[in-house]
């Protein structure tokens, strides 16, 4: 099967690039998957990464991304075109957003199978914590780039509310809820040894600056030092797009030997950077959807505290989470949960094992092919659809090549099957 991928991807710091290559990079190691990734502009030239099939065709901002995409849609000619997004991710202005979210409707009106796996919804978003000046505006907008994205052959979102506003508001498109998933094959347990031996780490993760604020976890994390002297807190992640110099002034503000501020965390330091935290904490006013951070701390087995908004509580019941929850915006709250958190090793370790069990159940290997599993069906759906034509159609030319194709596409799901079969 052929795949083209479009989505923001490493060395590119846009939203979702992360996910996106961890999608792509499960996508290649899978048999009879033959992928191109139709990514984003780099701002500064930089190497790809070895052993993706990269073509850089359309740029965040950018007005002319549905007639470039598209250009590299027909070059790929894919069975499938699997779309990683945002209602930002072609662009913070609506002319460069809406045309780039025009394109799985695009796909799909040119015969192009087209999926998008959509990572949160506009109804969710506190628009005055995401700095939205135009707030009908938007909801205009929001409800018009939610029906684009609805006529693609099909969608996939990531919560089960999401899906239930879906099918109430609109009424219309074939959606379906998956995991999240997180970003290992096999996570590896727990290691004990490097949390809390003897200082405990807080974490903090993300982009900062509007919905994503410092200012009521560090007024806590400072009430807690007082009375727990072996902990630090670890601010990692830069600036929300709309919110430039937010972490440096926060930084010069209250940096020291006992609050450090990471800034930008690359890839590959991730793993050590989780593996070393006792406690992840989540002080957000609001939600833009199914929380990577989450996952990461599910991947590494790190026990959660979050606002208690309703869509880090339907994350803590979908996918098992375990997730402390304080009061959004009340300091006593947070520092109450926190305080329970770190005054009981019992939790901390329970917490740990259950989160790293929830993550082993939605491995990425996991995820990938569950999509995998539903591409191929729906191709062998439209297979059998033009095979019953056939019959309808009786003697003519354009029934004999019908009869080829259809021919053709059964003995490559018996190659593909057997492929499946003895790699299992």
């Amino acid at each position: 099967m052929k795949i083209a991928l479009i989505t923001a991807f490493p060395p590119s710091r846009h939203a979702l690039n992360e996910y996106g290559f961890h999608i792509a990079n499960q996508l290649r190691q899978e048999s009879c998957i033959d992928l191109t990734v139709l990514g984003d502009y780099l701002q500064t030239p930089a190497e790809e990464l070895p052993g993706f099939k990269v073509n850089r065709c359309w740029g965040f901002g950018k007005n002319g991304n549905l007639a470039t995409l598209w250009r590299a849609i027909r070059k790929v000619k894919p069975e499938v075109a699997w779309f990683n997004l945002g209602f930002a991710s072609f662009g913070d202005r609506p002319l460069s957003a809406m045309l780039g979210l025009v394109t799985p409707a695009a796909a799909r009106l040119n015969g192009i199978h087209s999926h998008v796996t959509l990572h949160q919804l506009f109804e969710t978003v506190n628009l005055e914590d995401a700095a939205v000046s135009s707030q009908r505006l938007y909801r205009a907008g929001g409800w018009l780039a939610t029906h684009l994205l609805l006529s693609a052959n099909s969608l996939s979102v990531l919560m089960p509310a999401y899906r239930r506003t879906l099918d109430d508001k609109y009424q219309r498109g074939q959606v379906s809820v998956r995991s999240h998933g997180i970003f290992a094959e096999r996570p590896e347990p727990p290691d004990f040894t490097r949390r809390g031996n003897p200082v405990h780490r807080i974490l903090a993760f993300g982009k900062w600056g509007t919905y994503k604020r410092l200012e009521l976890l560090i007024e806590a994390f400072h009430r807690i030092a007082t009375k727990f002297p072996n902990v630090e807190l670890v601010i990692g992640g830069g600036d929300h797009p709309k919110t430039p110099g937010y972490v440096q002034s926060m930084g010069q503000r209250h940096a020291s030997d006992r609050i450090r501020f990471l800034g930008y965390v690359p890839e590959d330091a991730i793993a050590d950077l989780f593996r070393e935290t006792s406690l992840a904490v989540m002080p957000y006013t609001s939600s833009a959807g199914s929380s990577g951070v989450a996952h990461l701390a599910a991947q590494y087995g790190v026990p959660v505290i979050a606002s208690g908004i309703q869509d880090f509580r339907d994350l803590a019941e979908h996918e098992r989470i375990a997730i402390r929850f304080f009061t959004p915006g009340d300091v006593d709250s947070l520092v109450e949960q926190m305080l329970l958190a770190l005054n009981s090793p019992d939790d901390l370790k329970s917490m740990a094992w259950q989160n790293y069990a929830a993550g082993v159940a939605m491995s990425m290997p996991q995820v990938v092919r569950e999509y995998i599993k539903s591409f191929r069906q729906q191709q062998r759906v439209k297979t059998l659809q033009l095979a019953a034509g056939l019959r309808r159609d009786g003697e003519s030319r354009r029934s004999d090549s019908l009869a080829r194709t259809v021919g053709e596409r059964i003995q490559k799901w018996q190659d593909e099957d057997e492929i499946a079969a003895s790699s299992a």
